[in-house]
């Protein structure tokens, strides 16, 4: 006969998992957790990854999360085991990816008596959590039976939708195993049902909409989604709207404007290119010039669609927010337009846009090498049908500039927008999604920080990592306020001449190097191809660091010259 643990919470929560199709756990190693490591073990169900770095597991298990659309259990010890998940649970929250932190704990009546590696857990993550579960005791009766189960279904159900954390108490011995049980609590699943906007709401926004001739919609970060792309044709197509999109959105459509930052540098006439609606719909927004841009110049009207954060008022303009999923409001939205437009104001925009996108062009065909020119060297060369993942800082900034390709899907954590877990993300993820080729652009300073992502002994053959080494953190030369001081390369920009050749060295990563355009280009070939140890490459371009915040603002500078 099969064996389990004998911690009946841990049997229960077995059930549980299979109950709702979970069946892949991220472990990170501990004592106080052995029952849930022993009870999934034994099962025979569960593939199970072991990271030993708790930061970095709860990163690689957000990336798997993205790519399964499934709440990946993390599993740990005690005590300060778990506060290093609080990064990646801070991004799930935000992001809006399943995540489901399951950690051991110590009985109750030893929290704060002196014993080794015992913290208060419950609660731990308050401030960026959707729920969390705290079991007093273990289970014996069939009413606690029945309330554990209770509350493990429904912190499994609200983790289908972002981050829950389940605290389970265990006392010694953590080891035992009997013979595995066939009776089972109720197993039940929580209905979504999708909503939709009221008549009576959705005749008033009908008659906002036809009474303004200056329209915008604004979409954030979010996964490919291709009913929306095809709700949103009619607004796309339309001469009063401008649909501005960033690479996150992958919402890529060719009537849609994808680099905000470079077109607003185009606007001759600023106010009048203001909407006079807005409809922002999606996750985090990049560009810092389209939020101040919308700041200063507010539309009249402001809808936040979605489910999520509805009462978030990024452009301090809100009048009314929609809880409902974007491609089912402009389902309903665009039933009955009249669509003979009496303004070109989303035309003019998609103007300046072409105009932009040809002087970025002639820019760059003169550029010195530098982060923007390697950029656009690495950006062409990432395969079709692919997925792009990249870090935070200044490497996110440069990609949009660089219209998005159709058939690749784009990642980031801007959810918190941190550069400590990217690494660890992509990994995640490329170990989730085996059937494509995962890249990640990242900086030096991200790599360095999140360099255990390279710990584990997993192959994931289908990671690329290129490393743009600037020798400290480039976003500090380009945005405003740390060049005035005399701090910036100690504080700030953190300036270094490490390279990442030894910790590929270590991890067994096969490691090249580039430092021009033309060593760029001629290794690409080869860093593409399949590695011979089956494991990730990694591709580290040094750029010049006195001269690449030089080049991009002469970059701004000649978008913005007539």
């Amino acid at each position: 006969m099969k064996q389990t643990t004998d911690k009946v919470s841990v049997q229960l929560l077995v059930d549980s998992f299979l109950f709702h199709g979970i069946t892949k756990v991220v472990v990170s190693p501990g004592s106080r957790n052995a029952a849930l490591i022993v009870g999934l073990a034994e099962s025979g169900y569960f593939k199970m990854t072991t990271i030993v770095d708790e930061r970095s597991a709860a990163f690689f298990a957000l990336g798997m999360a993205q790519q399964t659309h499934l709440p990946v259990p993390l599993i740990c010890t005690s005590g300060s085991a778990l506060l290093n998940y609080a990064p990646a649970v801070a991004e799930a929250y935000y992001q809006r990816i399943p995540m489901l932190v399951v950690s051991a704990d110590r009985p109750i009546e030893w929290i704060d008596q002196g014993d080794g590696q015992t913290i208060r857990q419950t609660g731990i993550y308050a401030n960026f959590i959707d729920h969390q579960f705290s079991l007093p005791f273990e289970p014996v009766s069939d009413n606690q039976q029945w309330f554990a189960k209770r509350e493990m279904e429904t912190a499994i159900n609200k983790a289908k939708n972002g981050p829950v954390h389940l605290n389970i108490p265990f006392e010694e011995p953590l080891y035992q195993k009997i013979d595995e049980q066939k009776e089972k609590q109720n197993n039940f699943i929580i209905d979504k049902s999708e909503s939709l906007v009221s008549w009576s709401t959705l005749n008033s926004l009908k008659e906002i909409w036809k009474s303004c001739s200056k329209k915008m919609i604004l979409v954030g970060q979010m996964p490919q989604n291709e009913r929306l792309l095809k709700e949103i044709q009619l607004f796309l197509n339309d001469a009063e709207t401008v649909v501005l999109d960033e690479n996150l959105s992958n919402l890529k459509d060719n009537q849609a404007v994808h680099c905000i930052d470079r077109t607003l540098a185009g606007l001759e006439n600023e106010v009048e290119f203001v909407p006079e609606i807005l409809v922002s719909i999606g996750g985090a927004i990049v560009s810092k010039k389209i939020k101040a841009y919308l700041r200063k110049y507010k539309p009249q009207h402001h809808w936040r669609v979605g489910v999520d954060f509805p009462e978030m008022d990024t452009y301090q303009s809100l009048t009314m927010s929609i809880p409902v999923q974007p491609e089912t409001f402009f389902n309903q939205l665009s039933e009955g337009l009249d669509w003979v437009p009496s303004s070109n104001f989303g035309f003019k925009w998609k103007q300046v846009d072409k105009l932009m996108e040809e002087k970025h062009l002639t820019f760059l065909e003169t550029a010195s090498f530098s982060d923007l020119k390697a950029g656009e060297i690495v950006f062409d060369c990432i395969p079709e049908n692919s997925h792009l993942h990249l870090g935070n800082s200044s490497i996110i900034r440069y990609a949009q500039l660089f219209n998005p390709v159709r058939s690749i899907q784009y990642w980031c954590n801007r959810g918190t927008s941190g550069i400590d877990g990217s690494m660890s993300t992509a990994f995640g993820a490329a170990y989730a999604d085996e059937s494509k080729l995962h890249t990640l652009v990242l900086g030096d300073l991200s790599f360095f920080y999140d360099s255990n992502a390279l710990w584990n002994r997993f192959k994931v053959p289908n990671l690329r990592i290129i490393v743009i080494n600037n020798a400290g953190g480039g976003i500090f030369k380009i945005i405003p306020g740390p060049d005035t001081t005399s701090q910036l390369d100690e504080f700030f920009t953190t300036k270094h001449n490490f390279s990442a050749e030894f910790l590929c060295k270590a991890f067994d990563v096969e490691y090249l190097k580039a430092d021009s355009e033309a060593s760029i280009e001629n290794s690409m070939a080869d860093f593409y191809e399949h590695s011979s140890n089956n494991r990730p490459k990694l591709m580290e371009i040094f750029t010049p660091y006195e001269e690449n915040d030089v080049v991009l603002k002469k970059y701004f500078k000649f978008l913005s010259s007539k």
